[in-house]
């Protein structure tokens, strides 16, 4: 299954839009594709945290190169808190409400399941570092829940039957790695609410809103260098759940994928990177062809590349794919 990343659901004026009738047709035509390979598709539904009004004042600076990428990243992250403890309780149930919408429009065009995106506006509602609120969506973990619990719900109401996937972002308390996602003392009380509301199964990673070499992070990382780096908190969540688990972080070796699964330390496992490096890393995997891999190598040279907007380039990209 292919699970493509930041689905809005609500309407936007940049990118696809499930509202528009020529972003509808992109994801139509891009399920269609997907579906003829024998693959399903997962529509990853978001909404962004980035307050674009304060986006605005940085943008001088970054046009004279005066505010580097990492620099702009660090401000557009202090300008989260102060956004969505403003938002009004109003506005915070519209858009919780749209996920369900959304997710009616996803399958309309021929999305086969729904992941809610469990950072940005849902990790940050979630993040006692950025909900400074003091209604029912902040203070309490159970409150701070209750974005990320009324969007799966909405979903839920809307869709019956839809498998309901829940990227669940997890702050690292000790050292500490992450902001905006569920702190791991508190795993224990998001993981039922979640299961509660819908949720059929738990994507586990880092929280995101530190530096992308944490949540993207290359094999010289002093924490998270080892492959399968972040299956130590799906280790966390499996305590909590008997609901399938999803794992990722630096996953490259089909051998030690095999070896997660074979413990049920994961049921499934995702990549990025890796098939970036190889995108026949599936079909190699599945036929026994796994020495003519080309593995990933934790470089981050895709990151760069992806930083300077140059694209997501990986140093086998010109190796020839059988």
């Amino acid at each position: 299954m292919i699970i493509l990343g930041d689905v809005p659901v609500l309407p936007q004026k940049f990118g696809p839009s499930l509202y528009t009738k020529k972003g509808f047709a992109f994801y139509q035509a891009l399920a269609q594709a997907v579906h003829q390979e024998g693959c399903l598709l997962c529509a990853q539904l978001h909404q962004s945290d980035s307050n674009i009004k304060g986006m605005v004042k940085y943008l001088p600076g970054v046009l004279t190169k005066k505010i580097s990428h990492d620099q702009l990243r660090e401000l557009l992250n202090q300008e989260v808190g102060p956004y969505i403890t403003g938002l009004s309780a109003q506005r915070v149930s519209q858009i919780t409400q749209a996920f369900g919408q959304a997710a009616q429009l996803a399958v309309q065009a021929g999305f086969d399941m729904v992941q809610v995106h469990g950072d940005r506006m849902c990790g940050s509602f979630s993040s006692p570092y950025f909900n400074r609120r003091t209604d029912q969506y902040g203070g309490s973990a159970r409150n701070r829940a209750r974005f990320g619990v009324e969007a799966v719900s909405a979903i839920r109401e809307a869709l019956p039957q839809i498998p309901i996937d829940y990227k669940l972002a997890v702050i690292q308390e000790d050292p500490h790695y992450g902001k905006a996602g569920v702190p791991e003392s508190e795993l224990s009380v998001f993981v039922p609410l979640l299961e509660k509301a819908g949720v059929t199964s738990f994507h586990v990673t880092l929280a995101d809103h530190g530096k992308l070499s944490d949540t993207i992070p290359p094999k010289n990382h002093p924490d998270f260098g080892e492959e399968g780096c972040f299956l130590k908190f799906c280790d966390q969540v499996r305590s909590l759940t008997r609901l399938p688990i999803c794992g990722v972080g630096g996953l490259t070796h089909p051998d030690f994928v095999e070896e997660q699964l074979a413990q049920r330390r994961i049921d499934c496992a995702a990549l990025s990177r890796a098939l970036l490096a190889d995108p026949a890393w599936p079909r190699k995997a599945f036929s026994g062809q796994v020495r003519g891999i080309n593995f990933c190598r934790r470089c981050n040279q895709c990151l760069k590349g992806m930083m300077s907007h140059q694209g997501a380039r990986c140093i086998f990209e010109k190796e020839e794919f059988l």
